[in-house]
């Protein structure tokens, strides 16, 4: 199976191709007598040399999501999380910040909005990692901490946690409300300058 398809490859290459060309420019010439009793080494060696001179087979580039796909994925992958967090028990207060997080969250994954890959790598990262790992590490900390008296409450660490990546999708919609400023700005200034 290999060997068919290398074959097949080699078959359809570049190299192939230039090559078939020349030995077909060698029996032209054998037939207008040209080549003399030579012909087979002329037809093989213009077979050859038109191999040699092909330009290389160039792999066909990888296709990378663009912001659009990726943002599709994330939300994708939100409404999964989303799914997730409605089947976990939490202390109101931790709660709370949760549904703010995940209001937040749920604006800016809205289309449209985000387009930068660095803020669609921190809201991926919150959603597919920091996020679920945050409320299971709570839940799993919960049920041992029955066992350990006088230990730091677990609700603590997960608020502490919830506070810092609702800081940090505080800062992306922060950025994205004064770039639409700027645009807004600029806009302002170009159509009261076509008056002049």
């Amino acid at each position: 199976m290999a060997t068919s398809n290398r074959f097949l490859r080699y078959a359809e290459s570049r190299k192939n191709l230039t090559g078939s060309a020349a030995g077909l420019a060698g029996l032209a010439l054998t037939l207008t007598g040209a080549a003399g009793a030579l012909w087979p080494l002329v037809v093989v060696g213009l077979y050859a040399a038109g191999a040699l001179i092909a330009p290389p087979e160039r792999p066909d580039t990888p296709h990378f999501p663009d912001a659009g796909e990726q943002l599709e994925a994330l939300r994708t992958d939100f409404t999964a999380l989303r799914a997730y967090l409605a089947e976990v028990e939490l202390p109101p207060a931790p709660r709370e910040r949760l549904t703010a997080l995940d209001a937040l969250v749920e604006a800016l994954l809205e289309p449209g909005w985000v387009s930068d890959p660095d803020h669609l790598h921190v809201l991926a990262r919150a959603v597919r990692q920091d996020i679920p790992e945050s409320v299971d590490t709570f839940v799993r900390t919960r049920w041992w901490s029955r066992f350990t008296a006088g230990a730091e409450a677990p609700e603590s660490h997960l608020e502490r946690q919830l506070a810092a990546l609702h800081e940090e999708a505080t800062r992306i919609a922060t950025a994205l409300q004064e770039a639409e400023e700027i645009r807004q700005h600029t806009h302002t200034e170009y159509v009261e300058g076509r008056g002049n």
